[in-house]
């Protein structure tokens, strides 16, 4: 017995305990007991992962706290590294995780911002993200590269020989650029050969971690029906000593196939901050059926979460839902079938215990049960309108002045999809406007839509068309490709789509100066750039007729830092931009330096 020295110390000691103490007592023993039956009867579904333990070192020099894990939910992605905390600062020292080459280097407005690749001896990739600055040997030869392709945002690859590092070596500073919402370093792991990447929590790192998953939601699922047609039926749970079980004996239910679904969060030892889960697995009548783990997901397949999730419950404000079952068109799935592809057949009337077990990258546990039952009287399945599309199968619609393509990778779960359109009022829009879906349903791989416009445009006219999608306060433009009278442009979400004549070209807005200025005592060069359709690209920059670097970090300010580049004396900078459509604007500064 744990805690006692014989037999007889256990006896005397269940002797003098009340009864109110017994029931404490055997309900913490048969958690512990059943804890490490689930362990074990777990690793059947997945096979421990195999990593080098303590190869790679904290690249900062502060303790290990994290903002985010591996496979946290995000927007369209899973969260593909550890986010590590610097104490809501910028620029400490970011050290190489082990010995290695710098392999690449990438400069962004958005995603990493700044950020270093690499190459380890043992077929590992690390990466660090949002940096601020680079080593000065770095950053230097970074700026030639950049000056050689008259272009800021960059992604280089790199010689074994140029930058060798050992483990501890400074690299860089961290910081708060691209896509970061606030100062931390993003860190990868990834194999090299395939850059698909790896779980940093099951390599050793300093993280101590004793704390279990928290099991908030179970939520069940009519699977007579499509995932997208439906809302799921919260089924509420409650901590037990066990871990987490329904509130009701049993649930009964009015659908003779269901699955499951679970919002769950993990944290570790020392941190309250909510983070994702590393395991799940599904079992009925204690036989494994279905299970997903993160790890080894790759950046072409980090948008298949909209398959994870409840994409419909989320994309109208509610919670993340983690589906314990997998859809149809889920292609290089996170899932592993023990037991089928997570549909539970209850239709038999029986009680069917349900366990979900959800595990953290350190072996810890929460369980969560519920007994299920048939009622043996089906719900009625409501009628819905418009046509059906089928995942794997490519299909489409077509109106006189509409027409729109599924393709075959582009649906996870089959779906009705309505189709409308409307006159526009607006005087630029060239086309009446298509309603094609609904916002929650997601798309793996673009869409072709076609319009026709409701006006004859002349040849002029038409190169500056571009397709223009809204959904709500949101919208997106993309330049078409002409097909005799059709437009044509492609998609990865659905909602109402026209066409636009846009011929207004870009606006350049300098800051904090003008032309003629005194520069002799700034610091920096800054432009704003807007658009009527807040969509330009192809921002350059020459000084005295030669490429100037400014940088845009965050797709906001394209600023030039003063550098040996402007030499004192006067000068003139020369600033174009197009936008979409392909109208170009372009302005010239003379000032004295």
């Amino acid at each position: 017995m744990p805690g006692f020295n014989s037999k007889c110390d256990f006896m005397v000691t269940m002797l003098t305990m009340t009864a109110k103490s017994y029931i404490a007592y055997m309900r913490i023993l048969f958690f512990f007991v059943f804890m490490g039956q689930a362990v074990i009867g777990h690793g059947q579904m997945f096979a421990p992962a195999a990593y080098p333990q303590g190869y790679f070192i904290n690249p900062l020099n502060i303790p290990i706290s994290l903002a985010g894990n591996f496979g946290e939910l995000r927007p369209n992605h899973y969260h593909m590294g550890f986010d590590l905390k610097t104490n809501h600062r910028e620029n400490l020292p970011v050290h190489a995780s082990a010995d290695g080459y710098i392999a690449g280097i990438k400069i962004e407005p958005f995603g990493f911002g700044r950020a270093i690749y690499i190459n380890h001896p043992n077929g590992f990739t690390t990466v660090y993200g949002h940096l601020n600055a680079f080593i000065p040997a770095l950053d230097a030869w970074l700026k030639q590269q950049q000056y050689q392709q008259e272009s800021w945002k960059v992604f280089l690859e790199l010689r074994p020989d140029l930058f060798p590092v050992k483990k501890g070596d400074l690299i860089a500073y961290s910081g708060n650029t691209g896509g970061s919402q606030g100062p931390h370093l993003h860190f990868e792991i990834r194999s090299t050969i395939d850059d698909i990447n790896k779980n940093p929590m099951l390599f050793g790192l300093p993280l101590a971690d004793n704390t279990p998953p928290t099991i908030s939601r179970l939520a069940i699922y009519d699977r007579r029906l499509s995932v997208y047609e439906q809302s799921p039926k919260f089924i509420p749970i409650k901590k037990t000593a066990g871990g987490y079980s329904s509130t009701a004996a049993i649930v009964r239910l009015t659908s003779p196939a269901i699955s499951l679904a679970i919002s769950a969060s993990d944290t570790h030892s020392g941190s309250v901050n909510p983070n994702g889960i590393f395991e799940a697995g599904l079992y009925d009548n204690d036989k494994p059926v279905t299970g997903f783990r993160m790890d080894n997901i790759s950046y072409n397949n980090t948008r298949n979460i909209n398959a994870h999730i409840d994409y419909k419950t989320r994309s109208a404000g509610g919670p993340f839902l983690q589906q314990l079952f997998e859809l149809p068109g889920y292609s290089n799935s996170i899932y592993k079938r023990a037991g089928g592809d997570g549909t539970i057949d209850i239709s038999d009337g029986n009680i069917h215990t349900i366990k979900i077990y959800v595990k953290d990258g350190y072996n810890n546990v929460s369980v969560v049960e519920a007994k299920l039952q048939y009622t043996g009287t089906p719900s009625v399945i409501p009628v819905v309108t418009g046509k059906k599309f089928y995942p794997l199968m490519v299909d489409g619609w077509e109106a006189p002045d509409c027409e729109f393509y599924i393709g075959d990778r582009c649906l996870y779960d089959s779906v009705h999809i309505n189709y409308s359109k409307e006159a526009s009022t607006a005087t630029d829009v060239v086309s009446a406007v298509h309603s094609i879906g609904a916002k929650w349903i997601p798309l793996q791989d673009a869409m072709m839509v076609r319009i026709k416009p409701t006006v004859l445009l002349d040849p002029a006219k038409r190169n500056h068309v571009v397709m223009q999608r809204l959904t709500g306060s949101k919208h997106e433009v993309q330049r078409v490709e002409w097909q005799k009278d059709w437009a044509a442009a492609k998609f990865r979400e659905m909602g109402n789509f026209q066409l636009v004549l846009d011929e207004a070209a870009p606006v350049i807005i300098p800051v904090g100066f003008s032309d003629g200025a005194n520069m002799s005592k700034a610091s920096r060069i800054v432009f704003l750039v807007k658009d009527n359709l807040d969509e330009f690209k192809n921002f350059r920059a020459e000084l005295d007729g030669k490429w100037l670097r400014f940088s845009n970090d965050k797709g906001r300010s394209f600023i030039y830092i003063f550098d040996e580049k402007c030499s004192a004396g006067m000068h003139s900078l020369k600033i174009s931009v197009e936008d979409e459509a392909g109208n170009q604007a372009t302005k010239v500064f003379n000032f004295t330096r």
